[in-house]
């Protein structure tokens, strides 16, 4: 089935190995299945990989647009280590990324470290102190 993509004036991409940008709105046919595409919204720089979780997401984006992708491997599997003995809350996240990881779809891995990502922002959210109102604070 083939894949259409629209992007927006300015947007960039990778395909393959080659980062595009376009200068109008673009939409592209891609026809064959096994093409890497990254768009920008879903690339993560190494300095924006700032938690556990986005570099969990960085290091399956680096074997997603890899031609070693195993290359990445040792990398990824010391940064689950360390997230699980964390938060081994994160294990079922996890459990779905290697799947996809070992059955040789990155791009499904991506999106599953996407929803990592969400989930380590809601327990952070969670951790965090509520807010005092400021007539409260003043008390203290």
């Amino acid at each position: 089935m083939p894949l259409k993509l629209e992007l927006k004036p300015g947007e960039r991409f990778i395909l393959g190995k080659y980062v595009i940008a376009t200068s109008e709105r673009t939409r592209l046919t891609f026809l064959n299945d096994d093409v890497t595409i990254l768009r920008e919204k879903d690339i993560l720089t190494p300095e924006q990989a700032d938690s556990p979780a986005k570099r969990v997401y960085l290091a399956v984006q680096l074997m997603y647009v890899s031609k070693e992708p195993a290359s990445a491997h040792q990398i990824y599997f010391a940064l689950v280590r360390d997230i699980l003995h964390a938060a081994p809350s994160t294990r079922p996240y996890i459990d779905r990324i290697n799947d996809h990881i070992l059955a040789g779809h990155l791009y499904k891995a991506l999106q599953e470290a996407k929803k990592l990502i969400a989930y380590e922002e809601e327990l952070l959210a969670r951790a965090k102190p509520p807010a005092r109102p400021r007539a409260e604070a003043k008390k203290a």
